[in-house]
């Protein structure tokens, strides 16, 4: 049951970062200017506050990490973060394959 809930958790996500692929495809046939949305300003947008307490948190336990990891994270385009965490959760919580053979008692 909870691969199921991470799998469509993952379906969202891919769903989500295939939308931003189209704003923003119609944003460059509409400006003739290709801009892609960052992870970081779309965060901002949706809630502001919880970005930074995640900073605060971040810098607390690891200061390290904020500028090698997350601060890269946060630069690059929202469709290509929500797609590579939705086909991650899609391989990690992905179906057994059924034994052949065996009988799982």
């Amino acid at each position: 049951m909870i691969r199921s809930f991470f799998r469509l958790i993952g379906l969202l996500l891919l769903a989500g970062g295939f939308i931003f692929v189209v704003y923003d495809g119609a944003r460059w046939v509409a400006d003739q200017n290709l801009r892609f949305t960052r992870f970081g300003q779309f965060w901002n947008d949706v809630h502001q506050s919880s970005q930074q307490a995640f900073r605060v948190w971040i810098e607390g336990h690891a200061p390290w990490l904020w500028n090698s990891v997350v601060k890269v994270v946060l630069d690059q385009p929202v469709f290509a973060v929500m797609g590579v965490l939705g086909i991650l959760l899609m391989i990690l919580f992905r179906p057994r394959k059924p034994l052949i053979g065996y009988s799982r008692d």
